[in-house]
C-alpha cells in the first residue's frame, strides 16, 4: 500500500517530500522488511536530502529485531561515512541486537566502541549486557558489569534490579535474589509486579511455596495487582517442582479473581499437565479454552501431539493431528507438528504409518522442512533398512529441501552403526565441502566407527582435520582417541593426548578416567591404572562397578594379593552392590589369594540370586567369605595409590 502510494506520487510527476519518505521507512520497518527500508534511505539520499540519527535508529532498529545484527553494524558504518553521527540509542539498539542473537562478544564490542566515541554507557547498556551475561552463565562477569556501572556513578535502577533478580533466579540463587530485593528496599526503591513475578517464579522452582505464598500476599498489600505474566510464570515454576494439583489450583484461583488467561497461559498448564502424566485433565484445559473462545495455537497442538506420544497414546495422537487435518478451524500443522507425528510414530515402531503422513503433507504442500525426514532416516537405519534410509535421503534432497547438521549427524551415525563406514566418510566429506560445518559430534561419530574397525591411522588422521579445520574437540573426542591410542599401545602419545585435552581446559569426565582405568589395567600398569583411580575420587565422580573391575583383574594379573583384600574392603564400606560379573571376578581373585579355599560352593547362591532378579551388596559377600578366607578378617585398609 505505501509503495502503491509512492508509485503514485512519483507518476503524477509529484516528489516525495521528506517526512513521507522517513513515513516509509517506519513503515517498511514495522513489516520487517528491513532491506527494503534501507533502499528508502537511498531514495532519501537521492533526492538530496540528509538522513537524521532518528531514521537511521529505525533501520538500526529493524535489521536488529530480524535477527541481522551484522547487517546493523554495517549500516552503522555507513552511517559514519556519512556523516550522521551514531547515538546513544544506536548502540544501545545493536549491542541489544548481538545479545538477542547470543553474540556476546560482539556485544561487548560495541560497547567500547561505543565508548570510544566519547558516548558514555547508560543504564540501559549495562542492563542489557548483564541479561546477557547472566544468560550465558556468565554471573562474574555479570557482577563485574554492575561494579563497573556504580564506578562511573550510576546508581541501579528498578530496571536494573529486575534484570539481577531474573537473573539470579533463572540460575536458582533464590537467597542472593532476595539480598538484592533487601538492598532495593533499603535504597528505598520500591519493587514493582516484574520484582515480584520474578521471586516468586523463582521460589516455585526451588518448592518454596510458602515463601511464594509470602511474596504473593506482600505484593497484594503494596497495592500491586498480579497480572496473566506473574501467575503464568508461578504455574511454570510450580510444574518444574512436580506440583501439578498446587498448579491447577493456583490456576483455578487466578480465574476466581477475575484474571483472563492467554495463550501462553492454557499452552504452559497443557504442557505441564502433560508432563505429568495427565492427559485427561490436559484435554479438560483445553475445553475451557475453547468455552472461553480463547482459540487454541499451533503451540497449543503440538504441546498436547508432543505429550501424548511420550505417554504411549500415539493413537489419540494420531485421532487429535487427523481432526487438525480435517477440520478448517483447527490452526494448520507446522513442520514442527509433522516431525512430532513423525518421531511420534516412528519411537513406536509405526514407520510405514510415519512415513505416509510426511508423504501426504508433502503433497499438499504443507509446510514441512528436513526435520521428519531426519527422524525417519535416523529410525530406518536404527533397524538396519539402509534402502529405505537412502531413498528418502534422495527423496527430500528431490524436494530441494537442504540437510542440517542434525540430518548429516544422523545420517552419518545410522550408517555407522551399519558397518557402511566408507558410506559414511563419503557423506562426511560431502558436509565439509557443502556445509553445514561438521560439529565435533560428527567427528567423533566418524572416529569411533574408525577405531572399531581398528583404522587408528585413519581415526588419528581425522583427529588432526579437526583441530586444523577449526573445530573445537570436546570430551567425547579426546575420549575416542585417547583409549584407540592406549589399545595400539602407544602409551606416550596417549599421555600426550591427554595433556593436550587438559591444555585446552578440557577436564577428564567419569567416562575418560574409566576408559584409562580399564586400559592400564590390562595392560598391567596398575600404577598408572590406580593414580588415576585416586584422581578419580578426588574429582568427586562415582566409582562404578566397571573401575572396580578392571582393577581387580589387574591387581590379579599383577598378583598383589593384599591390594585386591584392600580394595574389596573400600568397595564394602562404598556399599558398592555386585552383579554377576563382579561376583565372578571376586570370586576368581580369591581363588589365588587363598590356597585350598573351597569358594566354588559360594557360586550357585550367588548365581541364584542373580537370576531372580536381586543382586548381594560386597559387604554381605565379605562377610559370607569370611569363614573361608581368614585374610578378609584383617583391618579393612585403603587401597593404595
Amino acid at each position: 500500500m505505501a509503495f502503491a502510494v509512492y508509485k503514485k506520487m512519483t507518476a503524477a510527476g509529484a516528489s516525495p517530500r521528506y517526512l513521507s519518505l522517513s513515513a516509509l521507512v517506519d513503515c517498511l520497518v514495522h513489516f520487517s522488511a528491513p532491506q527494503l527500508a534501507l533502499g528508502v534511505i537511498g531514495l532519501i539520499l537521492k533526492h538530496g536530502y540528509s538522513v537524521n540519527v532518528y531514521v537511521a535508529n529505525v533501520v538500526l532498529n529493524g535489521f536488529c529485531c530480524s535477527g541481522f545484527a551484522a547487517k546493523a553494524e554495517v549500516f552503522l558504518d555507513e552511517m559514519s561515512r556519512n556523516s550522521v553521527s551514531a547515538d546513544i540509542v544506536s548502540f544501545n539498539t545493536l549491542i541489544k541486537g548481538f545479545c538477542r542473537e547470543r553474540k556476546l562478544d560482539r556485544a561487548v564490542s560495541v560497547k567500547k566502541r561505543m565508548e570510544c566515541a566519547n558516548i558514555s554507557p547508560n543504564l540501559i547498556t549495562y542492563s542489557v549486557l548483564i541479561d546477557a551475561h547472566f544468560t550465558e552463565v556468565q554471573v562474574d562477569k555479570a557482577m563485574g558489569l554492575l561494579d563497573e556501572m556504580k564506578t562511573k556513578g550510576l546508581e541501579p535502577d528498578v530496571f536494573l534490579y529486575n534484570t539481577l533478580i531474573n537473573g539470579f533466579c533463572s540460575k536458582g540463587d533464590v537467597d542472593r535474589s532476595k539480598e538484592l530485593l533487601n538492598e532495593m528496599l533499603g535504597k528505598g526503591i520500591s519493587p514493582d509486579i516484574v520484582t515480584y513475578s520474578c521471586l516468586m517464579r523463582g521460589h516455585c522452582k526451588k518448592g518454596n511455596l510458602k515463601e511464594v505464598k509470602r511474596l504473593f500476599n506482600d505484593m497484594i498489600k503494596e497495592g500491586i495487582r498480579p497480572d496473566v505474566v506473574t501467575f503464568t510464570g508461578m504455574i511454570g515454576g510450580i510444574f518444574q517442582f512436580g506440583k501439578a494439583e498446587k498448579a491447577v489450583e493456583l490456576f483455578n484461583f487466578m480465574l476466581k479473581k477475575g484474571e483472563e488467561p492467554t495463550n501462553i497461559t492454557y499452552n504452559v498448564l497443557i504442557d505441564g499437565l502433560c508432563k505429568a502424566g495427565l492427559s485427561d485433565e490436559a484435554f479438560k484445559i483445553l475445553e475451557i479454552m475453547v468455552k472461553k473462545d480463547q482459540k487454541p495455537d499451533i503451540v497449543t497442538y503440538n504441546t498436547l501431539l508432543r505429550g501424548l506420544f511420550d505417554l504411549g497414546k500415539a493413537d489419540i495422537a494420531e485421532k487429535l493431528f487427523d481432526s487438525m487435518m480435517s477440520n478448517k478451524k483447527h490452526v494448520e500443522p507446522d513442520s514442527y507438528t509433522v516431525s512430532t507425528v513423525v518421531q511420534g510414530m516412528g519411537s513406536k515402531g509405526l514407520l510405514e504409518k510415519a512415513e505416509k503422513i510426511n508423504r501426504e503433507m508433502s503433497k499438499q504442500k504443507k509446510p514441512t522442512d528436513v526435520a521428519p525426514y531426519t527422524v525417519l532416516i535416523g529410525a530406518y537405519l536404527k533397524i538396519g533398512n539402509v534402502t529405505k534410509a537412502m531413498n528418502l535421503w534422495r527423496e527430500f534432497i528431490d524436494l530441494g529441501l537442504v540437510p542440517d547438521s542434525r540430518s548429516y549427524s544422523a545420517f552419518i551415525d545410522g550408517l555407522c552403526r551399519c558397518g557402511l563406514i566408507n558410506v559414511a566418510k563419503g557423506v562426511f566429506t560431502k558436509m565439509r565441502k557443502c556445509g553445514p560445518i561438521p560439529t565435533s559430534y560428527d567427528y567423533s561419530i566418524l572416529m569411533a566407527a574408525l577405531c572399531k574397525e581398528s583404522s587408528l591411522e585413519q581415526a588419528r588422521a581425522l583427529f588432526t582435520d579437526m583441530l586444523e579445520g577449526g573445530c573445537a574437540p570436546d570430551v567425547a573426542s579426546y575420549n575416542i582417541i585417547i583409549e584407540s591410542t592406549i589399545k595400539a599401545g602407544d602409551i606416550q602419545s596417549a599421555n600426550e593426548l591427554l595433556a593436550d585435552m587438559q591444555s585446552r581446559g578440557l577436564h577428564p569426565d567419569s567416562w575418560t578416567f574409566s576408559m584409562l582405568i580399564n586400559r592400564f589395567s590390562k595392560l598391567g600398569l596398575m600404577d598408572e591404572a590406580t593414580s588415576f583411580f585416586k584422581r578419580m575420587k578426588e574429582f568427586g565422580f562415582p566409582v562404578d562397578i566397571f573401575v572396580y573391575d578392571s582393577l581387580l583383574k589387574g591387581f590379579r594379573a599383577d598378583g598383589k594379593s593384599d591390594e585386591i583384600i584392600d580394595l574389596l574392603h573400600e568397595m564394602a564400606a562404598s556399599g558398592v552392590v555386585l552383579d554377576s560379573e563382579i561376583t565372578s571376578t571376586i570370586l576368581t581373585c580369591l581363588c589365588d589369594v587363598s590356597e585350598g579355599c573351597d569358594v566354588v560352593k559360594l557360586i550357585p547362591k550367588f548365581t541364584q540370586e542373580k537370576l531372580e532378579g536381586s543382586s548381594i551388596p560386597c559387604d554381605e559377600l565379605l562377610r559370607r567369605l569370611e569363614n573361608i578366607v581368614p585374610t578378609l578378617r584383617t583391618s579393612p585398609q585403603s587401597v593404595q595409590v
